[in-house]
């Protein structure tokens, strides 16, 4: 209590300390649901002062107290888990038979504790509470809790928790549906209801001589700071001052970087495989030597042929994504991914153990103002409560539902539009770029016109992710979701799918569409009759596919971590500016320089979830053509963590403490993006890649397709056998001979002139057959690996079952020794067994 005291979290008395505020403005006129709902808290057993702010005048807080009676009351009534024995484990026995086996792993435990990532435990000493069973709290059976301190037996999140539910229930006008602190804030009587932060996160002592000053300032020493980038989280005290959800997604947040760690060391090893190999590539090779090959052009008018060599560079840059690995890396990230949820799963079921929520179930939510306002007419009992509730017709929610899903389609359409616009952009200016004054622009104008529409794609997106927003919310608010978590999960999903949609839409254009319908030389298809449609580089498309994942990746990270960091920082920068200004000397309380700091967003953590979310699926959708995203993801996510925490440390309010159990509908979306991601560079390999046409080559075409002899490559010759031949004097240039493009088509003296060959539907065929070997490998390898990976431990389930055993006969005993204390005092006999 005596960091309370001294961050001033008491009432005046100096006594009780605060539990939650309420803000409003004194020029509100609607004191009388004010002071109605302030009487019926008291009424309720909460302790209300009033006290006005130093900066703002008009400005007015509410600090509640929750005394022991009433947070006993409520803690019984909510079943609130507390601790009231420590734990004996029952292996303690088994320690003495313990194998070699298990003598080596209690080694490399006991090396692990060494680890310069690993917290140290002797940093946090109020987790001991992990050391305790817990049961349900109980006013009759309150001897059998241990309660040194009646202040700190409820955690601040539990009394935060207890004051919340209380606000949320209590009336504030005669009527069924005037209730809540929420409705409040809506119609304005209040603007704010936050539980207030422990004091204050920096201190001028230091931690290591003198200790943290309160929990705040621990998190922000030991978790906060830059300075601690490379160690793990004290996800036990994040638990404790935030609540478990919060607890879950940071969880959550460290196990998928800790997981991209093997993903992007085998990434890298692609690449530099690919690195170290550029030179001995026999394609690379023969495009840089083919110095008489001439390339049919690749625009109408400002373009004219060019040498094959001058795709030298381009070659080889492709050949560092396009190499030998590539496949392997794609089945590998398509098993990393099953592995990663299957062991969240079991991940999330040891922290729900840890954290004493296996037996916790959601209480009956509350219905959304909004659901009772339209529905009230309609009423049926509801088979929870008993009780009569608004009720939403079947043929009035399908309707709602069906131009819900309208809209969405309508929003993908406007995508799709979206990138339209861009391909026709490209369309235009590559002409221009052709003609570029500048002789390196000149000479790269296919890199210059996809930089620059990439760029322009990253602002549509962004721009249009603004707009995604409000839809989505009009969009959600318009089916009339029963509850708060019905509403965030629609809300959710149509979010995911709108920027999903948006973020990717272009890349699946360059990945399956970009150079795949342009025809050939002398009859090229053209867009509306007027442009032609756009070709890959000689060297291919994969280069295209790269440079607009990678662009794309490395700019949406810089603007998420700015909009999450950047703009908080400086709204909070200018409020502290103008209290500054307003006053001289006077010193600030807790509360009031929380209501100055930002609250946390509308959305909760759907924000959060929804940026990884994106991430995971850049990370491994489009993964065969971009093996270094997994690398670019882990250095992300080492900055967006230590981002994260310092936002709720230092810039946000205090969130209300929420519990949950997992991730809620992330898990669903991030398995179906796991299944996505196995289709896609099925695609990708076979068709976006020459991977599928060298295999081809290689053992039908080439010199290895009858015998194999030793020492010989058996890819010579494939560029010149994957250029088609072109007569130069069908385009009415003037110019005689040949040139060459990217096609399997007949040559113009066979035959079939401009034909597709046998060796085109070779190729096909192939493709088709690899796609299909492909997704049924990957996914009955991912179906055996999560058949084999159970959710729950093995030794976790039995422990859940005997610890439920040892709750319950501790409970009998601690009965029963306290009613043969009882029996002792009064002079009965005693009992050594139940009466």
């Amino acid at each position: 209590m005596s960091y309370i005291a001294s961050s001033g979290l008491l009432f005046k008395d100096g006594k009780k300390r605060i539990d939650y505020i309420l803000v409003y403005r004194k020029t509100n006129i609607q004191y009388d649901k004010r002071n109605t709902f302030e009487k019926n808290l008291r009424a309720e057993g909460l302790m209300l002062e009033k006290e006005p702010a130093i900066a703002n005048p008009d400005i007015m807080f509410i600090k509640i107290h929750i005394p022991w009676d009433t947070l006993c009351k409520y803690a019984e009534r909510l079943n609130i888990r507390v601790p009231f024995r420590k734990k004996c484990y029952y292996t303690d026995q088994k320690n003495k038979s313990k194998s070699r086996v298990q003598n080596y792993f209690k080694r490399i435990k006991k090396w692990m504790s060494q680890n310069p990532m690993v917290l140290d435990k002797s940093a946090f000493p109020e987790l001991e509470e992990s050391d305790c069973y817990t049961g349900p709290f109980s006013r009759a059976r309150i001897h059998h809790f241990i309660i040194n301190n009646k202040d700190t037996f409820f955690s601040n999140a539990t009394r935060s928790r207890i004051v919340y539910h209380m606000l949320e229930r209590t009336k504030y006008e005669n009527g069924i549906s005037k209730v809540g602190i929420r409705k409040l804030i809506t119609n304005g009587s209040y603007i704010a209801a936050f539980p207030p932060h422990e004091g204050a996160y920096k201190s001028s002592l230091p931690i290591k001589t003198h200790g943290p000053q309160n929990n705040r300032h621990l998190l922000y020493e030991r978790w906060a700071r830059w300075g601690m980038w490379y160690k793990h989280q004290p996800l036990d005290l994040i638990r404790m001052y935030f609540g478990e959800k919060i607890g879950l997604y940071f969880a959550w947040l460290g196990w998928y970087t800790g997981m991209l760690i093997p993903a992007a060391v085998v990434g890298l090893c692609v690449f530099f495989y690919g690195l170290v190999t550029m030179n001995e590539s026999q394609v690379s090779q023969e495009i840089c030597k083919a110095t008489e090959v001439f390339m049919c052009p690749l625009c109408d008018k400002n373009c004219s042929l060019q040498r094959l060599n001058d795709s030298c560079i381009y070659a080889k840059v492709t050949y560092l994504f396009d190499n030998g690995g590539t496949v392997f890396f794609a089945i590998f990230m398509a098993i990393w991914a099953t592995v990663f949820l299957e062991f969240w799963k079991r991940r999330r079921s040891i922290l729900t153990y840890t954290w004493d929520l296996i037996e916790w179930e959601e209480e009956e939510e509350t219905l959304r103002p909004q659901f009772e306002a339209k529905y009230y007419r309609m009423e049926v009992i509801n088979p929870i409560t008993g009780k009569p509730e608004p009720h939403q017709p079947s043929s009035d929610k399908v309707t709602r539902l069906l131009v819900s899903v309208s809209g969405i389609f309508f929003m993908i359409s406007l995508v799709i539009t979206a990138v339209f616009a861009v391909v026709v952009y490209r369309l235009v200016v590559m002409e221009q770029f052709a003609s570029f004054k500048w002789n390196f622009v000149k000479q790269h104008w296919q890199f210059a016109t996809s930089g620059a529409a990439v760029c322009i794609n990253f602002i549509i997106i962004m721009l249009l992710n603004l707009a995604y927003e409000k839809i989505a919310y009009l969009l959600t608010n318009l089916e009339y979701p029963r509850t708060e978590s019905e509403w965030e999960n629609s809300f959710a999903l149509k979010m995911f799918l709108f920027q999903f949609v948006n973020l990717n839409s272009s890349i699946f254009y360059i990945a399956f569409f970009l150079g795949r319908f342009v025809g050939h030389p002398g009859k090229y298809n053209k867009l509306f009759e007027r442009w032609r449609l756009e070709e890959c580089h000689p060297s291919g498309c994969l280069i295209d596919l790269c440079l607009q994942m990678g662009v794309i990746m490395f700019l949406k990270q810089i603007w998420n971590n700015f909009m999450e960091l950047g703009y908080p920082l400086i709204q909070n920068w200018w409020s502290r500016h103008k209290i500054k200004r307003g006053i001289q000397d006077a010193s600030i309380p807790q509360w009031e320089n929380d209501w100055n700091l930002q609250p946390m967003n509308i959305h909760g953590l759907m924000d959060e979830y929804l940026e990884m979310v994106l991430q995971f699926g850049f990370t491994t959708i489009f993964v065969a053509a971009f093996p270094l995203a997994p690398l670019l993801a882990l250095l992300n996510n080492i900055i967006e963590i230590r981002l994260d925490a310092y936002k709720f440390v230092t810039q946000w309010r205090r969130p209300l403490p929420a519990r949950a159990t997992d991730i809620g509908i992330w898990l669903g979306i991030l398995e179906g993006i796991g299944i996505l991601a196995v289709i896609t560079n099925a695609f990708v390999i076979a068709i976006t890649s020459d991977y599928i046409p060298r295999f081809v080559y290689e053992y039908k075409y080439g010199p290895c397709a009858n015998h194999v002899k030793q020492n010989e490559n058996c890819l010579k010759g494939y560029v010149n056998n994957s250029l088609s031949f072109f007569d130069l004097s069908e385009l009415g240039m003037g110019k005689s001979g040949y040139c060459r493009y990217r096609d399997y088509r007949g040559p113009p003296w066979s035959s079939k002139p401009y034909e597709f060959t046998l060796q085109y539907w070779h190729i096909l065929a192939a493709r088709l057959a690899f796609i299909i070997v492909f997704e049924h490998l990957v996914f009955g390898i991912k179906s055996f690996i999560a058949y084999l990976i159970p959710d729950i431990p093995k030794g976790l389930r039995e422990r859940i079952r005997r610890e439920k055993y040892l709750v319950q006969e501790m409970m009998y005993e601690a009965e029963l020794e306290h009613l043969q204390q009882q029996r002792r005092k009064s002079g009965q006999p005693i009992h050594h067994e139940w009466p």
